[in-house]
């Protein structure tokens, strides 16, 4: 099979399966299936969206989403983080659940998906790594309080917007409890105390299934919705019609922009956490570029089919490898168990009370509050930490507009980072007892022989770190005028460009006519050829290019002691 052919279509390489392996392919996804269920409608909801839309969105795109990708144990559909980010984008500019909230969800999922097939296509998947663990820690956190914030009224059975007004209407409440209420306090904390000890006790088990089954029966039993309560409402039966979305104004269709690149990004980082977690059974290794490819597609695919942006569950992946999946056949088999609850079973979710859904919602992100990872930022890098903090405070600040955190926390990062790299470590080297170049100010070491300035900067010499070096040479010339050899230890220095090569070509000269020699050790060949096409290397000459420090260090020894003769 060509190259070609395995990139357009990849999962042509998947192993042909066993009997054995197909009947475990088939517990798992028909596990993980029972579970996407119940989480599609209710991330569906996060987002905004209508209750279908969620199934929606866990069909289609969970076939494309593995067909397409190089993970596979990965299960893509709806998950908290992107939905999250779908209603945050959408709250400005629409009512939830309306059917132009719809449309702009479709937009928002068709753009998302194209920048990533275009990064997975263009081989450009490395930019995804330009968001650094510092800022998806922030934002993760972040996101996580936020939804458990926007989560808590309907677990608790309120309808006040954001959580003073919920605690203000759960007091009133509770002088004046009804039926409804009261029930609803038992669907809402009764539902996460199952999942709860579910998850510690029967980690295999669907619980999130079993939940919803019990809840709808009750309901159901008890009249829930003509009490009052809650509910999810008629769902209508069938599979999506693919269809293009509605037209925008050019002003709509900006705005979406942003927020579908802060999207592709953070989802693209998310699904990239679990895939690099999860190794292959098959042995297939892991590709970001085509994974970026699938989750694309996989998008593109949810945006056709009525639905809003996907992304890599980490939770439903590492279900699926603890139950048995061997292959991507375990995404069809969900895949499956979602077309048959399109088909036979929307009609029973009418039922379902949104407390029970608030429930599954709010025990997943549980797992992503982790207030000691900003403590491990800090004691790695005071900056990784102060770019964690920033991240998360100015995404708390910024509901709705949460990508304001994310970039707030992408530009401290680069800005850091532009910061270490224009103020590199750079040493004056001294001769220790060990045999060994040293710091000369740290140790308080001897230089490495007299009249000689030996230098090392942990950097490449370009145009940010060249004037560094050159002011350096220049001070401790003006200090010492007894200097008669400048020795560069270069090991460190992986590339030259031209701004380096010009000030090393400058600074020669300028010590060539001072009678100072200029010398180089440990020169790699990337910058060798960097001295060669500039015609340094001939005008430095053969005999100032020394292979290691050692040599360099004989070398300009005797010539200094035949200099004292």
């Amino acid at each position: 099979m060509t190259p070609w052919i395995q990139g357009l279509l990849p999962f042509l390489q998947w192993p042909r399966p066993t009997g054995s392996a197909l009947r475990k392919d088939a517990i798992a996804g028909i596990t993980v299936g029972l579970v996407l269920i119940p989480q599609a409608i209710a991330y569906a909801t996060l987002a905004g969206m209508p209750p279908i839309t969620g199934l929606y969105a866990a069909l289609l795109p969970g076939i494309v989403g593995i067909l397409w990708g190089s993970s596979s144990l990965l299960a893509v559909g709806p998950v908290a983080l992107t939905s999250l980010l779908t209603y945050a984008a959408l709250a400005p500019l629409a009512e939830p659940e309306s059917p132009h909230w719809v449309t702009l969800a479709i937009w928002l999922a068709l753009y998302a998906g194209v920048i990533q097939f275009l990064l997975g296509a263009l081989r450009l998947g490395v930019i995804a790594n330009f968001v650094s663990n510092a800022v998806i820690t922030g934002f993760l956190n972040a996101a996580a309080l936020i939804i458990l914030v926007s989560q808590l009224p309907a677990l608790l059975g309120l309808s006040g917007e954001g959580l003073l007004p919920a605690l203000r209407q759960l007091t009133e409440h509770g002088l004046n409890p009804d039926a409804a209420w009261l029930w609803t306090l038992i669907f809402g904390p009764g539902a996460l105390l199952l999942l709860w000890l579910q998850k510690r006790t029967l980690p295999r088990f669907p619980g999130v299934l079993v939940v919803c089954v019990l809840g709808i029966a009750i309901s159901a039993w008890l009249g829930f919705q003509a009490l009052g309560g809650d509910v999810v409402g008629s769902v209508p039966s069938g599979l999506p019609v693919l269809q293009w979305p509605d037209a925008l104004t050019v002003e709509q269709h900006r705005s979406l922009l942003p927020a579908a690149v802060i999207i592709a990004l953070i989802s693209f980082t998310e699904a990239m956490s679990s895939a690099r977690s999860l190794p292959s059974p098959d042995g297939r290794l892991w590709d970001q570029n085509q994974e970026l490819v699938g989750q694309g597609l996989a998008k593109v695919a949810s945006g056709l089919s009525g639905a809003f942006p996907v992304s890599g569950s980490f939770s439903r992946s590492a279900l699926n490898r603890y139950v048995g999946a061997t292959s991507g056949w375990s995404a069809l088999f969900a895949a499956f168990c979602t077309l048959l609850c399109l088909l036979f079973f929307t009609g029973y979710l009418q039922h379902l009370p949104r407390a029970i859904l608030a429930a599954i919602i709010i025990l997943p992100v549980f797992g992503l509050l982790d207030p000691m990872a900003f403590v491990r930022l800090w004691r790695a890098s005071v900056d990784d930490g102060l770019v964690g903090v920033a991240t998360f405070l100015v995404t708390l600040a910024s509901v709705p507009y949460l990508h304001w955190g994310v970039l707030t926390g992408f530009l401290l990062s680069i800005l850091f980072f532009l910061y270490r790299r224009s103020h590199p470590r750079l040493i004056e080297l001294g001769l220790h007892t060990a045999g060994t170049l040293r710091d000369r100010a740290l140790h308080g070491l001897p230089p490495v022989a007299p009249g000689v300035l030996a230098l090392r900067m942990d950097a490449s010499l370009t145009y940010i770190t060249a004037p560094l070096l050159d002011r350096f040479i220049r001070k401790r010339l003006r200090a010492e005028p007894e200097i008669r050899v400048v020795l560069i230890c270069a090991s460190a220095m992986n590339a030259m460009d031209a701004t380096g090569a010009d000030t090393l070509g400058t600074l020669r000269r300028d010590l060539d006519q001072r009678g100072v020699r200029l010398t180089l050790s440990g020169v790699k060949k990337q910058v060798r050829d960097v001295l060669d096409h500039t015609g340094l290397m001939a005008a430095l000459g053969e005999h100032n290019l020394f292979a290691n420090n050692r040599e360099a260090i004989a070398a300009l020894s005797a010539t200094e002691d035949r200099t004292q003769e």
